[in-house]
């Protein structure tokens, strides 16, 4: 067995309009012909990693932020918010007037007014992470695939993003849910956009570990690709940590080795640098 790579996906191996490098794709594929495994580690939940990921040719994925593990199609490890969970926290951030959506390998599911409320917040996302035209983006072109009008209550959920009025919201809801893994995103501190909820424990290292296990691989045989904060657990776990040099500055800091931005070439020319191909 060859080196075991994992790679984030937004900002990592697609660039903040979710256009993926052509040299992105050769290194992935030829990696894997030089007997590399590659998985994407990522916030997405299965529903959101669309056909254009699969064709590169994956070995499988990690998916919300370490809730799902699968390896070539098999499910290694899935743990989910319970019913009563999710009961809870739609109940909680309906009577605080938050408005969010559910995470699902069946769907993205969105509260009742998450549409018109989001707008502000979605293109101020969009803003931050560069995008052109943020100001006339729709909810829906930014959640291509998200679900209006379906239920709420459920017991297939791998995580819950809601919208922040302000980062008491986020303070608020840590101190009601001592049970879940929280977090916000979109910022740091008192300038993130989203608080979410996920299942207690879990991280994009710890699903790594489960991963190698079942793999029975090498920790030493490890290499991770992220640019965010919440990559930083991932690239510690892992023997090499690359960092994007279009991510934020605290994961450039910690990193083993930064390579260019993705819209640079900084996948293929980490792969290089590696030694996982040769230059083409």
């Amino acid at each position: 067995m060859g080196k075991i790579i994992f790679l984030d996906v937004d900002g990592t191996l697609v660039n903040y309009e979710c256009q993926l490098p052509d040299s992105a794709v050769a290194a992935i594929r030829q990696a894997r012909k030089n007997g590399h495994r590659i998985y994407i580690c990522t916030g997405r939940s299965k529903a959101e990693v669309y056909e254009n990921l699969w064709d590169i040719g994956l070995d499988g994925m990690i998916g919300g932020n370490g809730s799902y593990v699968e390896d070539h199609g098999t499910v290694v490890m899935h743990q989910l918010i319970t019913m009563e969970q999710c009961r809870r926290i739609v109940d909680w951030l309906h009577s605080r007037k938050l408005e969010f959506y559910l995470e699902s390998n069946n769907g993205l599911f969105a509260s009742e007014h998450f549409e018109d409320k989001a707008l502000d917040s979605v293109r101020e996302y969009s803003r931050r992470k560069g995008k052109p035209d943020a100001d006339k983006m729709s909810v829906r072109s930014i959640f291509p695939e998200m679900i209006f009008g379906g239920e709420l209550y459920r017991d297939d959920l791998n995580k819950v993003s809601y919208l922040l009025n302000d980062y008491q919201d986020y303070l608020d809801t840590k101190e009601q849910f001592p049970d879940m893994e929280n977090g916000t995103w979109g910022g740091a501190g008192e300038t993130a956009l989203f608080g979410d909820l996920g299942v207690k424990g879990i991280t994009k290292a710890n699903a790594i570990d489960h991963l190698l296990a079942y793999l029975g691989a090498k920790w030493e045989d490890t290499i991770a690709f992220g640019d965010a904060k919440i990559d930083i657990p991932m690239l510690e776990y892992c023997a090499v940590g690359v960092a994007m040099g279009s991510g934020g500055e605290e994961i450039k800091a910690m990193a083993d080795y930064v390579t260019d931005g993705v819209d640079d070439d900084g996948l293929y020319k980490a792969f290089v640098h590696l030694k996982l191909i040769d230059a083409m």
